[in-house]
């Protein structure tokens, strides 16, 4: 920022002081003037302000005293009151220079541009050599670059490079409230609220009725998800400034949001399932960053597609929910629910442990317990299938089923195959042996169906050796025994089998 205090702008013709307090109201006025310099040179600034209010009310007319004054609020920062002191300063002497200085610098702290402006060309008409704008017109300059890529960015929505450019014009005009609205609203758009709402609070204690401060505040409340409010906020500032173009669409734009969220509602409620989701899609295109409101709008949608068993898409709308919010808990149970349902059993346990740490109650506990046993019954081998029965298949219906699978696999039918072949074929024999070693023994089954894990129960499935197994349901010789599959042959204890 320009140094507001450069020994030039603010040098003051500084007199010996009367040893004698005058009465004429000019000499007394030139007397609280001197005093109020004796003080601005030792930098008691609020000292000597009001020594300046005394000078100007017994001489109304001086410029000199305005310019004082000036000088004294800009060592106060209050850019705009210096302000309004240095345009008096000039209007009643029209080339009193350090006037004119005081007047660019309070036109570039405020980020008013062309006041400055046109005050620099006047010192110049007045002074074409003068020599101290340098500074000040190279502030100008650099409020007029990041001014101009501001507004490129905004209208690209690059809200990250808004607010690097409201930064650098900060740096040079430190009390533009415009800057900071500006910035303030980009930071709202990317999610950063309590940023956003301190520095437009700031703004509403100094000046409560400021309209933009107010419409950036809504802005925070609507992506917030606290819509009633915000639309308050927006008619606030519609009554305030009835032309305002951005309070008005974020008006309308929060109406139309509410109702349409509203009626997706009432037509899930009444199970009318495609009207909602049209409804909540219809919603979705509203407010792309709206990032509260639209990952509850597709949370809504997945619970309306998982309603019509369309799990994949109620997945993808889960996700699309937790990508808005990570910590949407309901959408991380619904996505996990979907993948139960789907039988993706990994994905279900992940999110309940996510869940889980979010939410440590029972319930969720229980459900992250139910996922476990899931996974670990999804990669048991299902005995069940590898029978080709039911769960509820009876002793004989599991006997038929063995008899029948044990011969299509057995490896002496398969002698001539190719050793790829030979090994799948020994396999799937093995695990017809180990389906019928427990589905066959009541107490195994039982531990089997309960979702128990077999690897613990009396030596696991080690014990079960499915040649044993087979010839033990066959009969015939003793452990280690060869049988002819040939065509026609027959199998120990009288069994006989023809190839199709």
């Amino acid at each position: 920022m320009v140094d507001v205090t450069d020994a030039n702008d603010l040098k003051m013709d500084l007199d010996d002081p009367q040893d004698i307090i005058p009465t004429n109201p000019e000499k007394l006025a030139e007397l609280k003037k001197e005093n109020g310099n004796q003080l601005f040179k030792i930098k008691q600034y609020r000292s000597a302000l009001p020594l300046y209010s005394e000078a100007i009310e017994l001489c109304p007319d001086m410029a000199a005293y305005y310019g004082n004054r000036a000088a004294c609020y800009i060592m106060l920062n209050n850019f705009q009151e210096a302000l309004s002191d240095a345009r008096k300063a000039v209007q009643l002497d029209s080339s009193f220079i350090k006037g004119y200085q005081r007047v660019v610098k309070c036109g570039i702290a405020l980020g008013d541009i062309m006041t400055a402006e046109q005050a620099i060309a006047k010192i110049i008409e007045l002074d074409p050599t003068n020599a101290s704008l340098n500074n000040d017109q190279k502030a100008i300059e650099i409020i007029k670059q990041y001014e101009h890529e501001a507004v490129k960015a905004y209208d690209k929505k690059d809200f990250r490079k808004v607010i690097y450019c409201m930064d650098r014009c900060l740096d040079q005009a430190p009390t533009c409230n415009r800057y900071k609205i500006k910035k303030a609203e980009c930071l709202a758009f990317l999610g950063r609220y309590q940023e956003a709402r301190d520095i437009v609070n700031s703004i509403l204690h100094m000046d409560r009725g400021s309209a933009e401060a107010i419409y950036v505040r809504g802005i925070c409340l609507f992506y917030e998800d606290n819509v009633d409010s915000a639309i308050n906020h927006f008619q606030q500032v519609l009554r305030l400034a009835p032309d305002h173009k951005k309070a008005m669409d974020s008006y309308k734009r929060a109406k139309f949001l509410k109702k349409t969220k509203d009626e997706g509602n009432e037509a899930y409620k009444n199970c009318k399932f495609q009207e909602a989701i049209d409804l909540y899609t219809q919603a979705l295109a509203i407010d792309p960053l709206n990032k509260k409101i639209n990952s509850k709008l597709y949370f809504n949608r997945a619970t309306v597609l998982a309603r019509l068993v369309k799990l994949q898409e109620a997945v993808a709308d889960c996700t699309a929910a937790l990508n808005l919010d990570e910590t949407y808990l309901k959408a991380l149970l619904r996505r996990a629910k979907c993948y139960t349902d789907l039988g993706e059993h990994e994905e279900a346990v992940r999110d309940y442990e996510k869940a889980f740490k979010m939410d440590k109650s029972r319930e969720t506990k229980k459900l992250l317990q139910d996922a476990k046993l899931a996974l670990k019954k999804f990669k048991r081998k299902d005995y069940y299938k590898i029978l080709g029965v039911d769960r509820s298949a009876t002793d004989n219906e599991i006997k038929k089923a063995y008899k029948k699978r044990a011969l299509v696999h057995h490896p002496d039918r398969h002698a001539n195959a190719s050793e790829a072949e030979k090994k799948d074929q020994e396999k799937k024999f093995k695990e017809v042996g180990e389906a019928y070693g427990v589905l066959s023994d009541p107490r195994k089954k039982a531990r089997y169906d309960s979702g128990q894990d077999m690897e613990d129960f009396e030596g696991g499935m080690h014990d079960i050796d499915p040649t044993q197994v087979f010839q033990t349901f066959f009969g015939g010789g003793g452990h280690g025994a060869e049988f002819n599959f040939s065509s026609g042959s027959g199998f120990p204890g009288g069994f006989t089998f023809q190839f199709g």
